[in-house]
């Protein structure tokens, strides 16, 4: 720099080019300094980005992160849906739901005695001792067929109505696990991205709350969107429906079973009132809901950002599938054991008949005639299934999301 200014300023005295060549040592200095410090903050900026959402965190768009979303929901829906007709079974139980078996007493055995009487369908619990036989056909107490804790019901529902049943619901669960997850996910990334944005440069102090609220505003989002099928869902899984020579409803089915009971003529009240019956309950979903995500999310954030940091820049797939099943896995256990009650409420509301007492029911309410009834074991009813069911599906969605992301953007990029 200093040789090429004296060769294009020849005129210089020497006293003016010793100063230049010192003002150019100086210039120089500084400008290796600012480089060095700008390189400094890059790379900071980038570890920050990295570990604050993931190695795989790149600018895809809505429907790349809606893929990798219904993928993730609907390998969790599958593999979680058997814990999940367990707490329900368990809570509905507790809320006052009759399981009996249809020829527990003589009039139904010889209703449905017949030729096309299935013997394997009328065996009662082996755990049952005072069960008896009458001919071929066995005579089973009613409390032979009360659940008394979790591995109880998985035994019984085997037992008495097959393996298979234990999935049921999970068309209902896919159908809406993955419109639900592709909400939710994509649009949490989204509105994570926008507030950290904002807070950032106007409020740093308010970052870390970034994702409670993220997550809040997503899974309301998604909640409110999808509910009826989380209502017929929990009516599939909750009633037995047993009946020899008739499949159990499915989604359609059930949802017009839910609007069936509401009379009235065919004006615009009535289609409110419709309308107001297939989102029974809504409120207490999101009551559960809400604060579900709020705890899950802003437990998860900082776990995920430690252990990334712990693999480093270097981290492959299986690194950030390792790194994001283990926090969603212990903020999923941490934040259903935390919204149980809730759940009660929510599981209770839902399986309501009666469309009049349906629609006057609240939150509140319900938790308060919880507590009375059965107190504080009442409001943790299917806490195991629920937490057994929470932990694996929170760190099966968030792993396989993140996973998909990683490996789309290692496409794009290659």
């Amino acid at each position: 720099m200093v040789e090429a200014g004296k060769t294009q300023n020849p005129w210089m005295s020497s006293e003016q080019t010793e100063t230049m060549e010192i003002n150019g040592r100086d210039l120089s200095l500084m400008e290796s300094a600012v480089s060095d410090r700008d390189e400094v903050e890059f790379s900071t900026s980038q570890s920050h980005q990295t570990t604050n959402a993931s190695p795989s965190e790149v600018k895809l768009g809505l429907g790349a992160r809606a893929f990798s979303a219904a993928g993730a929901a609907f390998l969790s829906a599958i593999i979680v849906n058997p814990l999940d007709v367990v707490k329900t079974r368990l809570q509905a139980q507790a809320a006052g739901v009759p399981y009996s078996h249809p020829l527990s007493n003589l009039i139904s055995r010889m209703a449905y005695f017949g030729p096309r009487t299935l013997f394997a369908d009328l065996r009662c619990s082996p755990t049952c001792t005072r069960a008896g036989v009458h001919g071929t056909v066995s005579i089973c107490p009613p409390d032979c067929f009360q659940y008394k804790g979790t591995l109880d019901v998985f035994y019984k529902i085997i037992r008495q109505e097959g393996f298979s049943r234990l999935w049921r619901g999970t068309n209902a669960g896919l159908a809406l696990a993955v419109p639900t997850v592709g909400i939710y996910l994509p649009c949490y990334d989204m509105f994570r991205n926008w507030l950290e944005d904002l807070t950032t440069q106007n409020a740093p102090s308010a970052t870390p709350y970034v994702p409670l609220v993220a997550g809040s505003l997503a899974r309301s989002l998604a909640c409110t969107t999808c509910y009826p099928i989380e209502l017929a869902r929990t009516r599939m899984q909750a009633f037995k429906e047993t009946q020899m020579c008739n499949k159990p409803p499915g989604v359609w089915r059930t949802l017009v079973g839910v609007v069936s009971h509401v009379k009235g003529t065919n004006n615009v009240q009535n289609s409110l009132k419709v309308y107001r019956m297939l989102w029974t309950g809504m409120g207490t979903q999101l009551a559960r809901d809400v604060p579900f995500s709020a705890i899950c999310w802003s437990t998860l954030e900082p776990i995920r950002r430690r252990l990334l940091t712990l693999v480093g820049e270097e981290s492959n797939a299986a690194g950030v599938l390792g790194a994001n099943f283990s926090a969603g896995f212990v903020a999923g256990s941490l934040a259903a054991g935390a919204t149980c009650p809730l759940d009660v409420a929510k599981t209770r509301r839902q399986i309501e008949k009666d469309p009049a007492r349906a629609l006057r029911m609240t939150t509140r309410q319900t938790l308060i005639e919880v507590w009375r009834d059965s107190g504080m074991k009442g409001l943790f009813t299917g806490v195991g299934p629920r937490v057994a069911r929470a932990g694996p599906s929170v760190g099966i969605v968030v792993s396989f999301y993140e996973v998909v992301k990683y490996v789309l953007h290692s496409r794009y990029n290659a």
